[in-house]
């Protein structure tokens, strides 16, 4: 089946493209999708720079597809740039969208309601699988990658970079998923099996960037440690 792979740069996309390669010998995987802030010209959330991501599919050897966005969209904004992806993916042959998502509910259905508005499949390999397990088996697949993005609440800067290997993970705060599958921590992953060659780069300077969240009752400060990997 002809599928597109959202990809974000991290480690549970990459995995989940292993996965399938590994797993799913009817799919084949056209594209990999990417969705990038068009004012900073990097990965949404990630923060990771468009040249790396660029650098990543060639190693892999699948083209990207780039869904550009603006900074901060509106969630209409936002579902209006990937129905049009959608569509578009459709055109080139595309039946079946695949994503790295592993324990979030109401984002796998959010993704599927829009999936059936476009007449597009979707395939989820990672989904349920124990988060303790699953990263474990990744850095046993030979995949490494470093943090480039940590929430403030759990971490600090000096968390920013950090390999994920067992004492990463035996140092994550309680709370914290080891996936940081509810947005602990974001990640860059620059080699593993599913790379042709490692992806070179270097540390840049770091960022905070303040985040208020407000509720009916208060308004609550936290925000985010960014990396900018080179």
């Amino acid at each position: 089946m002809k599928s597109a792979l959202f990809w974000s740069g991290g480690k549970d996309s990459a995995y989940a493209l292993y996965k399938v390669q590994t797993e799913h010998s009817e799919t084949e995987i056209l594209y990999l999708v990417t969705t990038i802030n068009e004012e900073y010209k990097r990965v949404s959330m990630h923060g990771l720079r468009e040249e790396l991501i660029e650098r990543q599919a060639e190693s892999v050897g699948i083209p990207l597809y780039k869904m550009y966005i603006a900074n901060i969209p509106d969630n209409k904004t936002y579902e209006d740039k990937l129905k049009l992806a959608f569509n578009e993916l459709k055109k080139q042959g595309i039946e079946q969208i695949i994503f790295g998502d592993i324990l979030l509910d109401d984002l796998k259905l959010y993704r599927e309601k829009l999936l059936r508005e476009a007449g597009l499949k979707g395939l989820f390999p990672l989904w349920k699988q124990d988060t303790a397990g699953l990263i474990e088996k990744f850095a046993a697949s030979g995949f490494q990658a470093v943090t480039c993005c940590v929430d403030s609440f759990f971490f600090n800067e000096e968390n920013l970079g950090s390999v994920l290997n067992e004492h990463f993970l035996q140092q994550l705060p309680a709370g914290v998923d080891p996936c940081g599958e509810n947005g602990e921590y974001h990640t860059f992953c620059y080699a593993g099996p599913v790379f042709r060659k490692t992806i070179p780069f270097a540390f840049g300077k770091k960022e905070f960037h303040l985040m208020v969240i407000k509720t009916d009752e208060r308004e609550i400060e936290g925000g985010f440690w960014y990396i900018d990997l080179l």
